[in-house]
């Protein structure tokens, strides 16, 4: 098969020829047909992330992918060869221990039993098949109407719908979106009006992204622009939610100061809901008595449950969740340079999408 090895972070990327992967005990082999690529992925490839760890032995990258079984494992009884699946990176190891290690496949693994873990499933999707356990697959042969490279435009939305499960955003609430105007942060308000809230408040700095955002849903979204100033943004961030939201969804990337955050905490209703799932270069220092008083719970979320993309299918097949908003940017497997570069720059509505049979 064809495939993309990297050498190891910031080292050569190169399209190779390696075996097709045997089936191994509680995983599947899966045909590719399509996968996502991440804003990010230069930067990555490029070892510029340096909080990202990759396998010890040169790895094929990439993270979610839409496909077909190949072939199943010993231990795997639901899966079978010919079915059509999406490929979850997000793998929980499957002992029953009170802290089970996590990892991204394909792309990073935190802790030294994460790094074990990750060592044993190096390999993500950029090739023509991918070896995957079993529990990061879920079956989506019920929804042929949806092309491949359509399933995984739903990869955008995995991510912040794990956040608000977490944040148990229910049907009628308000919900406020900061870093709105990002990837995943207009992806969250999409998902969020999928799961019906009745007001989604969407915060960030990029006005023209603001504009596009504000057209979800009709009526049902407000935008705020940021200017940094803590107390002018919590007032217009209070106003726009009438008042005070029930929830936060805090999907800031990589901000080098805690402002957006805390005019959004401070827009939070009595017994509110604080989701952090971004990333923050400096400390966030909370303001403890406003927390106490009011009552609010702070949240952190790295990805989402093993059921999640289940759960997030159903709204599709429910027609609660249309991915239309979703524009997909198409490269084939062996332009993936050209298609890092596009994923750097491209909009928040914006998904590149390798098609494997392209």
């Amino acid at each position: 098969m064809k495939a993309w090895q990297l050498e190891r972070l910031g080292g050569t990327l190169s399209l190779t020829d390696r075996p097709v992967p045997e089936p191994r005990a509680g995983g599947v082999v899966v045909r590719i047909e399509a996968s996502s690529l991440m804003s990010y992925m230069k930067d990555y490839v490029d070892g510029k992330l340096p909080i990202y760890h990759a396998p010890p032995q040169p790895f094929i990258p990439g993270g979610n992918g839409v496909g077909v079984v190949h072939a199943v494992g010993r231990d795997v009884w639901h899966l079978q060869p010919g079915q059509r699946v999406v490929l979850s990176s997000h793998f929980v190891a499957q002992e029953n221990v009170r802290e089970p290690a996590q990892i991204l496949i394909g792309v990073t693994a935190n802790g030294s039993v994460g790094h074990r873990v990750q060592a044993d499933w190096p390999d993500g999707t950029l090739a023509e098949y991918a070896s995957f356990p079993a529990s990061a697959v879920t079956p989506v042969d019920d929804l042929p109407q949806f092309s491949a490279v359509q399933l995984a435009l739903t990869m955008r939305c995995i991510v912040p719908f794990g956040g608000l499960l977490r944040g148990r955003l229910a049907a009628g609430e308000t919900l406020i979106v900061s870093g709105a105007t990002g990837a995943y942060g207009s992806a969250a308000v999409l998902v969020a009006l999928a799961m019906g809230a009745s007001r989604a408040v969407a915060v960030g700095r990029n006005a023209q992204a603001l504009e596009s955002v504000a057209k979800l849903g009709g009526g049902r979204v407000i935008t705020v622009a940021a200017t940094g100033n803590v107390a002018a943004d919590t007032q217009a961030i209070r106003a726009a939610a009438n008042g005070g939201a029930h929830i936060v969804f805090d999907m800031v990337g990589n901000a080098r100061d805690p402002n957006l955050t805390l005019a959004a905490l401070s827009g939070l209703a009595q017994g509110g809901r604080l989701v952090l799932m971004g990333s923050m270069s400096v400390p966030l220092p909370l303001p403890y008595t406003e927390v106490m008083l009011n009552g609010w719970e702070i949240l952190g979320q790295f990805m989402y449950p093993r059921d999640a993309y289940r759960r997030l299918l159903d709204l599709v097949r429910g027609g609660q969740l249309g991915i239309d908003a979703l524009h997909a940017l198409v490269y084939p497997l062996a332009a993936l340079p050209a298609a890092m570069d596009a994923a750097a720059t491209a909009g928040n509505f914006e998904c590149v999408v390798i098609d494997h049979r392209a």
